[in-house]
């Protein structure tokens, strides 16, 4: 019976060659969005689950709260760790892991220099290992990081660096140019799903400040993880931390009010608020929205698939008539029908295989994710489709099943068996359903559009075309070149200033401080501090308004402070801060100028109040403003002159644009994804509307034949044909507005300087969809209009 059945439905499918084609293009589209979407969704959430204690570790993060306005940082104090292990019973262990980078250097036997480079390295006990299971190559963590100036190595960093990891172990690696660092042991590459990217691990008493007892010093970089006894409660853990804190920086001089919260290691993935060492966060509201995406998207090509059916039960009413005639039950005919539609369903998924297989790269590409696998070798991917196949031939099958089955005989032998009533009014809500997605998706595409634009185009208070950063080394012996380094680019052409500095106008290394002003007591909130040269504001183009900037060669400290910092201190005549003094981690100086507010981070963040004064020792980078037309050429010239000066150290550059660019990197994401998702529904949405134009062309045959022997033009039938559709479109824009209004609102909450929301995006997606379907509906509607009403009333 079941190969009976199989025949059948592949004859219907080959039948109707044009309707079969659309429903699996449509279904082939939404299955192939679905299964790139698991593929991403999966990965993100598969984040540190490989490790076997993962639900009794926890990461220390530190919260600040200045004056109601909450800051947290994935820092804590350098002896945080130790005071875990020796105040709370409820730890069986806690470990520092220090963050930091250094230039590394390797020789051959020979002693000639291979490898010159400049990496991320971690500092950490260990007991490190004994939280985070890894597998060990070569050596343990009790004998490979209880020693000072030893590290362990990454299995593919060692054979980076020395050919195989077995040749690795026991040999120098030069370290700062002041250490050698003796290999003692090797680890297997943690998988790329994993929050820490350990590739060179230093032991922690290699750690310069590893003794420090400072406590109202805080850096992100100074990490501490601790594992939970078994039976342990978090919550009275948590309950004792907030306790410590209390009594710990009551008497210190931090500004604002600091606490210790406790992170899930399953949580730093996805936690918004703080970093974590692979500096990747990923959140779960971003990953929900890619899934209720990835399931509307499933959901539109479901409802193309039930009018492209419906459609057709008319061509189909006799088959039905004459199989119950014959004897056929109902339960034969809907097997019958969803053996059609999973024949369907599988050629889909096939196809949605291959356009996943092809997308794969492209995917990786856009959403950053390092997955490395083939669809086809990978079960999980294989069970998930399985799941996805059947959601689909129950979503899309099971209702034109039941209703071309439930077709009266007689009824179905006239061509008289559909429902003209209550179906056509289901059908037209799932068509509204459609456009209402496709209506959200518009306004969203066009509100982030307009958004990233604003981001491109609003003036941020400097310049930043052709503006390199070259890192420079700050140890005191290379600060001695500074002058030679900047004498020597200066007669480059094609460099038009240079600027020593700490960081950039915009910058994520902010450093952070409290201070006093004019002898007063400390301020209740900090200030963000940059040191730089007299030629800082001249190369990013900086705007003073009052005052004057830093001049070269002064006996007391200088200072230029920003509009925001004088707001704060509640000053209204900016005048009158000149030559006030302002005292910052025990040094005074005066303010002689005051510059225009900047944007000192990204649009998402207010700007802070900043103090801008020299400070030869904070100098890391040089700022150098050059000509559009000969960037490549000086760069190369840089490059030389800086290696000749510096031949130590490593040598490092970056744009100043393309620091910009990275801090609107999501949005950009978010933007292209809309763009894509609304292009797909818009498309599946067409074909389920070319469907139900259809099956109404069908059902209105005589009608049209009437109409046009009555004298009706051809634009006429259209227009009629089309008023119905009209209608829907506009009934789902109006039911679409609330809801995307809910959504880009919420989304633009997110950025501190935001576009104005106003109707425009909204009237914009409903003139796209009416467009579309008056252009498709018109298409369909043209060739029924042609037709010679003799064949439609031949027989009457």
């Amino acid at each position: 019976m079941f190969k009976l059945n199989l025949k059948i439905a592949l004859r219907n499918l080959y039948k109707n060659k044009v309707s079969t084609l659309i429903n699996i293009a449509g279904l082939s589209v939404g299955m192939a969005c679905c299964i790139l979407i698991y593929v991403f969704v999966s990965y993100e959430l598969s984040f540190d689950k490989g490790f076997l204690k993962k639900d009794r570790i926890y990461r220390v993060i530190s919260s600040f709260n200045y004056a109601g306005t909450m800051d947290y940082s994935e820092g804590v104090p350098v002896p945080f760790a130790k005071s875990l292990r020796e105040g709370f019973a409820q730890v069986e262990k806690a470990v520092p892991l220090q963050m930091g980078n250094g230039m590394l250097r390797v020789r051959d036997e020979n002693g000639k220099e291979i490898i010159k480079t400049d990496r991320k390295v971690f500092y950490t006990e260990p007991d490190f290992f004994k939280i985070f299971d890894a597998k060990w190559l070569s050596g343990n963590p009790e004998y490979s990081l209880s020693l000072p100036n030893t590290v362990v190595l990454s299995r593919r960093t060692a054979e980076k660096y020395f050919g195989t990891w077995k040749s690795a172990v026991g040999k120098i690696i030069g370290f700062q140019n002041k250490t050698n660092l003796k290999v003692s042991g090797i680890i297997e590459d943690l998988p790329a799903n994993s929050s820490f990217p350990l590739k060179i691990i230093l032991s922690y008493t290699s750690y310069p400040n590893h003794s420090s007892t400072k406590w109202n010093a805080i850096s992100s970089g100074s990490n501490c993880y601790l594992l939970l006894k078994q039976g342990s409660s978090v919550e009275t853990l948590q309950k004792s931390l907030h306790q410590f804190a209390a009594k710990r920086y009551k008497n210190t001089d931090m500004v604002g009010e600091c606490d210790h919260l406790l992170q899930p290691l399953t949580q730093m993935h996805h936690d918004e608020r703080v970093g974590n060492p692979a500096q990747k966060t990923v959140s779960l509201k971003y990953i929900i929205s890619l899934g209720i995406l990835g399931l509307f998207l499933l959901l539109t090509a479901c409802v193309n698939f039930i009018n492209m059916s419906t459609a057709q039960s008319i061509a189909r009413s006799k088959e039905v008539g004459l199989r119950k005639v014959m004897g056929g039950s109902r339960i034969q005919l809907i097997r019958q029908f969803l053996i059609e539609t999973a024949v369907t369903s599988l050629v889909a998924l096939l196809l949605a295989f291959v356009l996943a297989e092809l997308a794969i790269p492209k995917l990786s590409g856009l959403l950053q994710f390092a997955v490395n696998f083939s669809l086809l070798n990978n079960s999980s991917i294989w069970l998930f489709s399985l799941l996805l196949m059947f959601a689909v031939c129950i979503l899309a099958g099971f209702y034109p099943a039941v209703v071309i089955s439930g077709f009266s005989p007689m009824m179905a032998i006239k061509n008289k068996a559909l429902n003209m009533g209550r179906g056509l009014n289901i059908r037209k809500t799932l068509m509204i359903f459609q456009f209402v997605v496709t209506a959200i998706l518009i306004i969203g595409t066009l509100v982030v559009s307009k958004q990233m634009r604003y981001i491109r185009e609003k003036p941020l208070g400097f310049n930043t075309d052709a503006i390199a950063m070259v890192d420079i080394p700050s140890d005191s012996l290379s600060a001695i070149k500074y002058v030679l380094l900047k004498e020597r680019l200066g007669g480059i052409a094609g460099i038009k200033n240079l600027s020593f500095c700490s960081a950039a106008p915009s910058s994520e290394n902010n450093y952070e401080t409290d201070f006093s002003y004019n002898n007063g007591p400390k301020s209740n909130f900090s200030i963000s501090i940059k040191s730089v040269d007299e030629n800082y504001f001249q190369t990013f183009n900086l705007k003073m308004i009052l005052g004057r900037g830093l001049n070269k060669n002064v006996q007391l400290r200088e200072y230029v402070v920003n509009e925001t910092l004088l707001k704060k201190l509640g000053l209204k005549d900016f005048e009158k801060a000149l030559g006030k003094s302002v005292t910052v981690e025990g040094q005074k100086g005066l303010i002689v100028g005051v510059v225009q507010d900047f944007v000192d981070q990204s649009l998402h963040e207010q700007i802070l109040p900043i103090a801008i004064s020299t400070s030869k020792s904070d100098y890391k980078n040089i700022a150098i403003k050059l000509e559009k037309q000969s960037v490549p050429e000086v760069m190369k010239e840089v490059e030389q002159v800086w290696n000749s000066l510096f031949p130590d150290h490593v040598y490092g550059a970056s744009f100043f644009g393309d620091q910009i660019d990275t801090y609107y990197r999501t949005e950009q994401l978010t933007g292209t994804l809309f763009k894509v998702f609304a292009g797909l529904v818009l498309f599946i949405s067409c074909i389920g509307l070319f469907g139900l134009v259809s099956l109404i062309s069908v059902q209105r045959t005589k009608e049209i034949a009437v109409r046009k022997v009555l004298g009706a033009s051809i634009i006429e039938l259209i227009a009629m044909l089309n008023h119905s559709f009209l209608k829907m479109i506009i009934v789902a824009n109006l039911v679409a507005w609330p809801l995307a209004y809910i959504f880009v609102s919420k989304w633009l909450s997110g950025f501190a300087y935001r576009i104005e929301l106003d109707i425009w995006p909204f009237i914009t997606a409903m003139l796209i969809s009416v467009a579309i379907a008056i252009l498709t509906v018109s298409t369909r509607s043209y060739q029924s209009a042609l037709k010679n009403p003799v064949d439609a009333l031949k027989y009457e």
